[in-house]
């Protein structure tokens, strides 16, 4: 199950803190609960090994927030399948089940008893096993004497936005994986995986979201020094849970040693209805074509590039080709962040200042069909020409009297609060020089490419990417940067945002690889500047597979998403 909604905080003593404080009687809907499909969890059970025929009754799994009991009973049901004629002394330290919430916990021990009863386990057994099995407590702050040969469930999906501060706090001075704006199911990674025994399994349902982005560095650095990826398996798009989830879900089966290949399935290859048969297959080795092999996923902190694994392969072709964007003689950047936007951006008449003192302000709702359409905003300049400092106010009366009107606004902003004798100043030093510069800009989130050309009216806002370059003719670059091509490099390394868009930010667009210009066959860079705005996709990719020398299959596998 998952949290999703940020709760009224009682005040508590620090001392005693923990998540049971906030919310073991909340109400589900408040939670933001979210239960596994039973297929879901019995692939998941499968995958990790908890399959009946594996002498369970001398295994010991742990649930760490089980809910009502999605994984936790067919768990218990394979348990005792597996083990038929075991004493109660066999089964007690076989399931440890964890729930946060009174309500789930009370749910999930009613769900267990009617499972015993129906096995003909008498009154004292099934208090005996429910006591043992099922813990009404705080997984994260819960001491455990023992080690677990599988670790499976559905690990909460709670933005750290939403923990109340002391909690957030005391998570984060216990999990050393808990890094930058992580978060909470990654503590619940990192404490499953230190519970695990040797060449044991964890085996999770989550976001898939720490595999890339930049809070999930510590977490994969702490898997690839003592654990090994599997299996992966992409559910995007796939009906896993009962209810609908924001995130982009995935499957990881994570064992505790060293490995070299990892079984990956992409999402076109997942249904519900086909888990147990893809199971079976994973399992047996088979030669399933949706089953790939990959290796060497886990490198220390660097993202793990599991999705289409035919295209990676043709990414890695051409990282080993071609430069880098900026290694072959264009820069990236980004725009203007000014802390306050509505006291620094306006129209020409809302900025009533000295014209010096403002810039013509691209966003990114001045993009259209590639090109520019500008609304007419303008962002105000604090500092003096492309130097560090900021100007003389007295110099400038009317930019001084419209500063100073908007003062209580401008000096709530951290930067402002942060260093006093600048308090006027945007988050982000302005280079006038920039607003003159031929660039191409590139807006942030994107499902459509759009890659506009500025030659030198504008400076750009902080929702916008932009690309310079001394060497590129930037007519014939942005037509490039709108091909499929380049959106794969971005897929690559990008998380899915919601609906399935990519975001085109600097540390993506600095992994584009591309010719130097001096390379390229003269026809060819006249081709290629020409379509710069065209709407015509195909002829654009045509000239730009031309450009990298792909053949047709590796096209297709680059661009098949």
């Amino acid at each position: 199950m998952s949290f999703s909604t940020q709760l009224d905080i009682p005040l508590v003593d620090p001392s005693q803190l923990d998540a049971l404080h906030y919310w073991a009687e909340a109400e589900g809907e408040s939670r933001g609960e979210v239960f596994t499909k039973p297929e879901v969890a019995e692939f998941i059970l499968d995958l990790s090994g908890w399959r009946v025929g594996e002498t369970l009754n001398q295994k010991r799994l742990l649930e760490p927030s089980c809910g009502a009991g999605d994984f936790v009973i067919p768990a218990i049901q394979r348990l005792l399948a597996d083990s038929p004629n075991a004493s109660v002394d066999d089964l007690e330290n076989c399931i440890r089940a964890v729930e946060v919430n009174r309500i789930a916990f009370d749910s999930l021990t009613e769900r267990v008893i009617q499972e015993l009863k129906n096995n003909d386990f008498g009154s004292t057994a099934i208090n005996r096993l429910t006591s043992k099995w099922l813990l009404h407590t705080d997984f994260l702050t819960e001491t455990f004497n023992e080690q677990f040969t599988h670790v499976v469930g559905n690990p909460p999906y709670l933005r750290i936005e939403a923990l109340p501060k002391p909690l957030m706090h005391l998570y984060r001075s216990r999990f050393q994986t808990m890094y930058d704006r992580s978060d909470l199911y990654v503590a619940f990674f990192e404490k499953g995986l230190s519970l695990l025994c040797a060449d044991a399994h964890l085996g999770y349902i989550c976001a898939n979201r720490w595999m890339k982005n930049r809070y999930g560095g510590p977490l994969r650095e702490f898997i690839s020094d003592s654990f090994h990826l599997d299996v992966y398996v992409d559910f995007t798009g796939v009906d896993a849970f009962h209810g609908e989830v924001d995130a982009y879900p995935s499957v990881t089966i994570i064992r505790k040693g060293s490995g070299t290949s990892t079984y990956v399935i992409d999402k076109s290859d997942v249904s519900c209805v086909e888990l147990p048969s893809l199971a079976r297959n994973i399992l047996d080795r088979s030669g399933d074509l949706r089953i790939k092999e990959m290796t060497c996923i886990a490198d220390g902190n660097a993202p793990w590039l599991l999705s289409n694994s035919d295209r990676l392969k043709v990414i890695q072709k051409l990282e080993e080709r071609f430069p880098k964007l900026e290694d072959a003689g264009c820069k990236v950047g980004i725009g203007v962040a000014t802390g306050a936007d509505k006291v620094y951006i306006g129209s020409d008449s809302d900025l009533d200042v000295e014209s010096s003192r403002k810039l013509r302000l691209l966003t990114r709702g001045d993009l259209k069909n590639n090109k520019i359409d500008w609304k007419g905003k303008y962002v105000l300049n604090p500092f003096d020409g492309d130097r560090t400092n900021l100007v003389d106010l007295d110099a400038y009366p009317k930019f001084k009297g419209y500063i100073e009107a908007n003062k209580g606004k401008i000096v709530r902003r951290h930067v402002a609060k942060k260093n006093t004798r600048s308090w006027f100043k945007t988050i982000d030093r302005i280079y006038p020089a920039l607003t003159r510069t031929p660039k191409l800009v590139i807006p942030d989130i994107q499902g459509k490419v759009q890659v506009a050309y500025d030659k030198g009216e504008y400076y750009p806002h902080h929702n916008l990417y932009y690309v310079t370059s001394d060497n590129w003719n930037l007519q014939a670059l942005q037509t490039v940067l709108r091909s499929s091509l380049v959106s794969a490099f971005v897929a690559t390394y990008s998380l899915r945002m919601r609906g399935d868009f990519l975001r085109f930010q600097a540390q993506y667009l600095r992994r584009i690889r591309i010719p130097n210009w001096l390379s390229v066959p003269e026809s060819l860079q006249k081709q290629l500047a020409a379509l710069s705005t065209s709407m015509d996709q195909t002829k654009i990719d045509h000239y730009v597979c031309e450009l990298y020398g792909l053949d047709e299959s590796e096209w297709i596998d680059l661009c098949n998403d």
